[in-house]
């Protein structure tokens, strides 16, 4: 056998095409079966990235193209856009996000996420609220570790918004589990708005808390935002343009609107 149809055979064993590898000495020389693999392999790659979007629950995003860069009084554009080419999954270490409310953290995050898929990888994007409820509101041990496993498993797990709300000692005890089961093993990225030395107010009592924070940053790239809230500058702006809108057009010395 040559090398094109050993590696159209190992294509269509990749695919399970397992009633045309039956055959395979009939169908191996036809005109049609290079494209027929191609076509098959194109479908198929289709179809798994929007599974694998659909699983990230990432929601509705702007592109990094709306980004304004100008905006923070202080960001690292070089080592945001270092982090889409995904090195850091391979060490793999952890992103951490951190700065004030408003500033697009959430917006960086979501992008990340997204094009982490579209380069081949798995990801997952969630809030923290909602990841240590989900965990917390589990009746059995099997069902925890279920869900333990759908947060480990992926190579990338978006954390977003933890340090809004103040959690138990139980919140916290769950999402040290999280971090210790990927630690080492595979990326997080956590947007919050609380440096560390604050978390013990995201998680009062708890006395995991700095071995949290110590296997989180291990191996870690933190990126600080500062600056005031972006949405409050748009929310501004939409104002103003209204209050310009209302205002009652002037006349002139004839009559006639200005």
């Amino acid at each position: 056998m040559d090398n094109i149809q050993e590696s159209l055979k190992t294509r269509a064993h990749k695919l399970g095409l397992h009633g045309l590898l039956e055959h395979w000495d009939t169908y191996s020389q036809a005109v049609w079966l290079p494209e027929m693999l191609k076509v098959e392999e194109k479908v198929r790659h289709q179809r798994s990235l929007a599974r694998r979007l659909a699983s990230a629950k990432i929601g509705p995003f702007k592109a990094m193209a709306d980004f304004d860069w100008n905006w923070p009084k202080s960001i690292n554009r070089a080592l945001i856009e270092e982090l889409f080419t995904f090195e850091f999954l391979k060490e793999p270490a952890n992103i951490i996000l951190l700065g004030p409310n408003g500033l697009g953290k959430t917006m960086v995050a979501q992008n990340i996420t997204y094009q982490a898929i579209m380069n081949g990888h798995t990801a997952l994007f969630c809030n923290a609220s909602s990841l240590l409820n989900d965990l917390a509101s589990q009746d059995t041990a099997a069902a925890l570790q279920r869900r333990l496993r759908a947060y480990t498993r992926p190579s990338l797990l978006a954390i977003d918004e933890l340090g809004y709300l103040s959690y138990n000692h139980r919140h916290a005890d769950l999402l040290f589990e999280v971090v210790s089961r990927r630690y080492g093993n595979s990326s997080i990225l956590l947007t919050t708005n609380k440096p560390f030395a604050q978390w013990s107010d995201v998680f009062p009592n708890a006395s995991c808390v700095v071995t949290l924070v110590d296997r989180l940053v291990h191996k870690s790239e933190i990126v600080q935002f500062e600056g005031g809230s972006f949405r409050l500058k748009e929310a501004q702006e939409r104002a103003a343009r209204r209050k310009s809108k209302g205002k009652p057009r002037k006349k002139s010395v004839d009559g006639t609107a200005k």
